[in-house]
């Protein structure tokens, strides 16, 4: 487990509680990721706590938009795994307010460059797609091979959301969540696309 720091864990984990956080992301075209209907796991998670940086001051989490993902922004990130099920759950403080991210696990680690995280985790890779490049076939993209948690802020620039795929992650393979700059498009040519990169998370899937 990955914490930095941990007074902002702490914090995001407060708010959490008290429900300050936006309970069901919006959707688009029905891509959005949604709490699941089954169980949710009762193992231990995994989090990764951090506080959005420029570009060469951190590599934990990185903001490429300041309007959108200010410095100072948090973000929370927890894993949990159980009978061959992962549930993902992202938390957001300090956003842009009232606007629309789209947020999918990638497969490198964030970097000064918003390319360095690479393209889409797939549980299944889309066999056509060239090496490190994104994946367009709605057949691997879209929210069952992929973790895509798309939302929106409330007026406090917070955001909760979740989702839960029945596979795991192969190790090393997903090593990012970055927020992007709108909903996620399901289309065929463009599924899995969401704008630019706004900000990336550094995450041990």
């Amino acid at each position: 487990m990955r914490i930095t720091p941990t007074a902002a864990g702490l914090a995001l984990t407060a708010l959490l509680a008290t429900g300050c956080a936006q309970g069901t992301p919006s959707t688009n075209d029905g891509s959005a990721a949604t709490d699941s209907p089954a169980a949710q796991p009762t193992t231990a998670p995994r989090v990764t706590a951090s506080t959005f940086l420029p570009p060469g001051q951190g590599a934990g989490a990185v903001t490429y938009d300041e309007t959108a993902v200010p410095e100072g922004a948090t973000a929370d990130v927890q894993v949990r795994v159980q009978e061959g099920s992962t549930f993902v759950q992202f938390t957001g403080t300090g956003l842009e307010a009232e606007r629309d991210f789209g947020a999918h696990v990638h497969t490198g680690k964030c970097g000064d460059d918003p390319g360095d995280a690479g393209p889409h985790y797939q549980n299944e890779a889309d066999p056509e797609a060239a090496e490190g490049e994104p994946s367009s076939d709605p057949e691997y993209a879209n929210p069952e091979n992929e973790v895509w948690l798309d939302m929106t802020t409330d007026d406090g620039g917070n955001a909760f959301v979740t989702a839960t795929v029945d596979w795991e992650f192969r190790a090393g393979e997903a090593q990012s969540l970055v927020l992007h700059d709108e909903h996620t498009a399901t289309h065929e040519g463009h599924a899995g696309s969401a704008g630019d990169r706004l900000a990336c998370v550094t995450v041990e899937f």
